[in-house]
């Protein structure tokens, strides 16, 4: 039996989010079929917004709505401590953790060459211009602890190379081949902690 078109469409469009399948993403289509009309209206509305007002934040690369960021604009916040991440949802789950309470620094994207993934052509040039104009003492990098954020490691350490700064990573209190985005406040904590110096011989 086929599906009345809209219904299809949408089921197709649910089903590109991570981790829904083709059952998932039509159970989630005829949900919203349930609720009522003001209810899915102001979902609509949501989304819209949601692609019109966000963007990155310029300073550090955070998605937001304001220029620049609550985070980077925070004046509470220790501004000589760089936490380097991969993506935002790895930016708001060390946020959410507590764990960093200094400032944040967005690549972008990640080295994946079986995904066909590589880093903005200006994402480490522009964490590099950020370091040299700003007054860090220390760069945090967080990358996930899988190949992909091992590649991407490497490729941020070589873009650090010239500069004189410390550099640590998390430690692998992450478990080998997670993600950052799933990890619990307690495993983010322990992997802020404990992370190690990068000597300058690795750079």
């Amino acid at each position: 039996m086929s599906l009345p078109e809209p219904l299809e469409k949408l089921t197709g469009l649910l089903g590109r989010f991570p981790g829904v399948g083709e059952k998932s993403a039509r159970r989630m289509a005829l949900y919203l079929l349930q609720q009522p009309q003001s209810w899915t209206r102001e979902l609509a509305r949501a989304l819209v917004t949601l692609r019109e007002s966000l963007h990155p934040c310029p300073e550090c690369g955070n998605l937001t709505d304001i220029d620049p960021c609550s985070v980077c604009r925070d004046p509470l916040r220790e501004r000589e401590t760089l936490c380097v991440v991969e993506t935002a949802e790895d930016l708001i789950s060390l946020e959410q953790s507590g764990v960093h309470n200094g400032l944040y620094h967005v690549l972008g994207g990640r080295i994946s060459p079986l995904d066909g993934e590589e880093l903005p052509p200006e994402a480490l040039g522009r964490l590099a211009g950020r370091l040299e104009r700003g007054k860090f003492k220390e760069v945090i990098l967080a990358t996930s602890p899988r190949i992909e954020g091992d590649m991407t490691y490497y490729a941020v350490l070589e873009a650090l190379r010239p500069l004189t700064i410390r550099v640590s990573r998390l430690a692998y209190g992450l478990p080998v081949g997670g993600s950052i985005g799933f990890a619990d406040r307690v495993t983010l904590r322990a992997a802020m902690d404990a992370r190690r110096e990068v000597k300058r011989e690795d750079l």
